[in-house]
């Protein structure tokens, strides 16, 4: 008699591909807030530093919901100065209108992700950092902007005129 294999159903695999992820640890991670003792999400927030500009730390916190498929898309983004910010350093940073993608981490098993942008505002002398989901959500695309200018940094550069 030949032997029947059975194939996982591609509900299981996803559920057992969301168990692992959850399971998995974010080195970046400086806190993690339940959100109640019956519910099982939690918000984290995980510490960024700025891979070109090195100076800049951002703070994330976002909802991870380990038992969902997908993980809801509200997140909130803090970025300060906290280290010297150089010519150097911005000589090398994307200055395209779109700026630079600096994370990126799925949220759900199927297309959604949270992704992080440097964007330079020259006119300014201030770094955009903005974070924002991939997926539209209750009518809208879920995103924060936090702000560091370079004011007083050695890489602010005195308008044309003064």
């Amino acid at each position: 008699m030949p032997r029947v294999r059975s194939r996982p159903t591609p509900l299981l695999i996803l559920a057992t591909l969301s168990l692992l992820l959850a399971g998995c640890g974010n080195d970046n991670e400086v806190g993690d807030v339940s959100l109640g003792l019956f519910t099982t999400k939690d918000i984290k927030i995980e510490s960024l530093t700025d891979p070109k500009v090195p100076g800049v730390t951002c703070h994330l916190s976002n909802i991870e919901a380990d038992l969902d498929f997908a993980d809801p898309s509200d997140s909130s983004l803090a970025c300060r100065q906290t280290g010297p910010i150089t010519p150097a350093m911005l000589a090398d940073i994307d200055t395209s209108a779109s700026g630079e993608l600096l994370y990126r981490r799925s949220k759900s098993v199927l297309f959604k992700s949270l992704k992080v942008r440097r964007i330079f505002d020259a006119d300014n002398q201030t770094l955009l950092y903005l974070v924002y989901s991939t997926k539209e959500t209750n009518g809208s695309f879920k995103h924060a902007l936090s702000s560091v200018p370079l004011w007083n940094t050695q890489a602010w550069q005195a308008p044309v005129g003064e």
